[in-house]
């Protein structure tokens, strides 16, 4: 309840607030979206398979975004930013589609 409590004044809040991102962040910004999302179906998938543990979520949710951010910020000191930001989109969209697969089997049996 709590989470979805949270999750509601988080949008509220964005959508009052507007808040700006400074322009050296916002290549960013898409990868962390994504790697996000890959944690919060892959804590959908623990949960729906009786696995799921707070600790391991919020551990995931936050390395996944830092590595992925890391590894797009690495990418642009070396000059190949663009090349891996699509790799890690890739990689995790890769994920996220198993995770809604293995959602997929768990709720409809198929």
């Amino acid at each position: 309840m709590y989470a979805i409590l949270g999750l509601l004044i988080g949008v509220a809040a964005g959508i009052f607030l507007q808040p700006t991102l400074p322009a050296a962040m916002q290549p960013y910004l898409p990868i962390a979206i994504v790697a996000a999302l890959d944690a919060c179906f892959g804590g959908l998938r623990a949960f729906l398979e009786q696995k799921f543990s707070d600790r391991v979520f919020t551990v995931s949710f936050v390395s996944n975004v830092l590595i992925a951010a890391l590894i797009v910020w690495i990418g642009d000191l070396i000059g190949v930013g663009s090349q891996l930001s699509t790799a890690v989109v890739v990689v995790l969209g890769i994920r996220i589609f198993t995770n809604v697969a293995a959602i997929r089997r768990a709720l409809f049996h198929a």
